[in-house]
Formats: C-alpha cells, sequence, structure tokens
C-alpha cells in the first residue's frame, strides 16, 4: 500500500520560493509515476508536475520553466521545488503516485493517480 505524507507548504511573498516534500513508501521503484496536484478554492484540480520511472518530467504550462519535480530514491521523498511563486500559485498542494501493474516479462503499466496525500497549503502574497 502506498502511504504519502506532504511538507513545507507556508506562505510566501510574490517573487519567493518554497520547496514541498513527499515522503512515500509503498512503491515499487521500476515502475512508478508520481505527481503534485493542486487546487484552488472554487477551481478544479490541476497537474502541476510529473515524475516516471523512466526518468520523463512535465509540467503544467502555467509551472513550467519555473516549478522542479524530483525524486530522491535514497531518502524515498519526492520534491517540488518552486520558485518565483505568484499569488495565481496558491492553492492546497497533493501530493499522488498512480497505481502500477508489472507483468512477467516486466512491462510496467501506469494506471491512475490513486493514492494522495493529505495536502500541504501554499499561499503566495502579492
Amino acid at each position: 500500500q502506498v502511504q504519502l505524507v506532504e511538507s513545507g507548504g507556508g506562505s510566501v511573498q510574490s517573487g519567493g520560493s518554497l520547496r514541498l516534500s513527499c515522503a512515500a513508501s509503498g512503491f515499487t521503484y521500476s515502475c512508478y509515476s508520481m505527481a503534485w496536484f493542486r487546487q484552488a478554492p472554487g477551481q478544479e484540480r490541476e497537474g502541476v508536475a510529473f515524475i516516471n520511472h523512466n526518468g520523463v518530467l512535465n509540467y503544467g504550462d502555467s509551472t513550467k520553466g519555473r516549478f522542479t519535480i524530483s525524486l530522491d530514491n535514497a531518502e524515498n521523498t519526492l520534491y517540488l521545488q518552486m520558485n518565483s511563486l505568484k499569488p495565481g500559485d496558491t492553492a492546497m498542494y497533493y501530493c499522488a503516485a498512480a497505481a502500477t501493474t508489472v507483468d512477467d516479462r516486466r512491462r510496467c503499466t501506469i494506471l491512475d493517480y490513486r493514492y494522495w496525500g493529505q495536502g500541504t497549503q501554499v499561499t503566495v502574497s502579492s
């Protein structure tokens, strides 16, 4: 069972930086997809950054060039470095992990994002 615990949120002024952490356990390093999502009040949940076991990184259009996702395998921790923060980045940020399957030929299949942390609040003031 995958378990995720976020930390590192807080309040910062526009232009500042924060680093979010997500302590992860129970996933397979040879087959995973992990991500950060965010949701502001009254808005739909938005994908912020994604990382897969094959090293592929993807970012949402609004965060590309400012946010960086990384995974420290030794510490079992997913990070989101957020720079040049804007008031529009204010939201609850969630760490997520996809369910995966590995067949007898070791082929990895990424399913839906099924595992979620409790969220950490990020507030950016102008």
